[in-house]
């Protein structure tokens, strides 16, 4: 599925929120890697974000 640029965004930044607040990283990070935001786009590059996307078309 391809994500609108708005999409994208708010999967990026509810998947940082969560990570921020204790969520578990569903990849293996760099070492000091510490940054959600940054972390969250890694797992979304990777396609492993528990996070869809409902359309009403």
């Amino acid at each position: 599925m391809k994500y609108t640029r708005f999409e994208k965004a708010r999967i990026i930044g509810a998947r940082a929120l969560q990570i921020s607040l204790g969520a578990p990283v569903l990849l293996e990070i760099p070492e000091g890697m510490i940054d959600p935001i940054t972390i969250s786009q890694l797992e979304f590059d990777k396609g492993i974000i528990p996070i869809t996307v409902k359309r009403d078309i």
